[in-house]
């Protein structure tokens, strides 16, 4: 590696943005929409090497064949975790290739799960089954079967609690995990808050964040990125398999809740996934009908589209009172302002 030097790239450059996106093809890479850090190695001006983060997600590396053997890939990582450690992350993730894997294992990375086209490895503080086995104490929660659910809510709706309580109705135990990932309209606390509460009643259900490990920028990139294609299969394929490996193998769950989705392609694509996951781990999926309203299936995202055109009169149908009562808060303002403003699917 004699006169070479990492040196970070400037997002904020179309040309520099451009270079490394060309650099990054030659690999049959390319570079995500969230990425937030990225590094490069040059020689007499040419990208030899780079590596990029998405908080605390490592991906995008690509290394020249001419300097493959020289410890690029482990000075790379290194800078990388140095930048994590300055912005207080002491857990990362890599996306990689499966052919790769041995390489990050020799740096410390451990595999949490593969499939044919991408795999997720881990290294730091905690890992998938010590976080398993804290929420297991947290929530006091038991080996006996039981349900799922996995919701975004935002916001919570009569769809959602249409589902939970079918769920509670057939099952004597339920999980239901909120989305952690703040990348939503509402924030992951308003959601986690709505959904507690507005489902308090049904004494069988427990109400748990998400974390890192259900449907985040780990796990599903594509569900925050709107990616479809063969990318998209490889991400449901992966957070399919994590929640069956992992949640329901530990947590006893035998029985995962989804409803119909006549609108978002990407949710079809991650429920068609979902059902052949779990079946080859003999888990059910319960597909449930959405509930209804005005020949209209009731969704979040009807919800917000209703705040942009100035209808909340009309929400008090299709929405729960606990959520109602937010919206016409003072907490829900700002908001309910950036609703309006944003065109953003989430």
């Amino acid at each position: 590696m004699y006169g070479l030097e990492v040196q970070r790239l400037n997002l904020n450059s179309k040309e520099d943005k451009s270079e490394l996106e060309k650099f990054l093809n030659k690999f049959d890479l390319g570079l995500d929409n969230d990425i937030d850090y990225s590094l490069v190695i040059k020689e007499q001006g040419e990208i030899k090497a780079t590596c990029s983060k998405a908080k605390n997600i490592l991906k995008c590396f690509a290394v020249d064949e001419a300097l493959r053997g020289e410890g690029i890939t482990s000075t790379l990582i290194t800078s990388l975790i140095d930048r994590l450690f300055e912005e207080g992350i002491y857990h990362s993730f890599i996306f990689t290739k499966p052919k790769n894997i041995s390489i990050f294992s020799s740096l410390g990375f451990k595999t949490v799960y593969q499939v044919k086209d991408v795999a997720l490895l881990e290294s730091g503080m905690y890992n998938t089954n010590t976080y398993i086995e804290k929420m297991i104490k947290k929530y006091d929660i038991n080996t006996n079967e039981k349900a799922a659910l996995v919701m975004n809510c935002n916001p919570f709706t009569l769809g959602h609690k249409y589902l939970i309580e079918k769920a509670s109705e057939e099952n004597k135990e339920v999980l239901v995990f909120i989305v952690e990932e703040n990348k939503s309209l509402f924030p992951f606390d308003i959601r986690y808050k709505l959904v507690k509460e507005g489902t308090a009643n049904l004494k069988n259900v427990k109400v748990i964040p998400g974390g890192e490990y259900i449907i985040s920028s780990a796990t599903f990139p594509s569900y925050f990125l709107r990616e479809e294609g063969e990318k998209l299969r490889a991400y449901t394929e992966l957070d399919a398999g994590i929640f069956a490996e992992y949640f329901c193998k530990k947590l006893n769950i035998k029985r995962r809740y989804v409803g119909t989705e006549p609108y978002c392609r990407v949710t079809n694509a991650y429920n068609d996934t979902l059902r052949e996951t779990l079946s080859s781990n003999g888990i059910e999926l319960r597909v449930i009908q959405r509930k209804i309203y005005k020949e209209h299936a009731i969704s979040a995202s009807e919800v917000r589209d209703y705040i942009r055109q100035n209808r909340m009169h009309e929400l008090k149908d299709i929405v729960p009172d606990v959520t109602w009562d937010f919206l016409n808060s003072d907490g829900a303002k700002e908001i309910i302002e950036k609703i309006k403003s944003s065109n953003t699917p989430h």
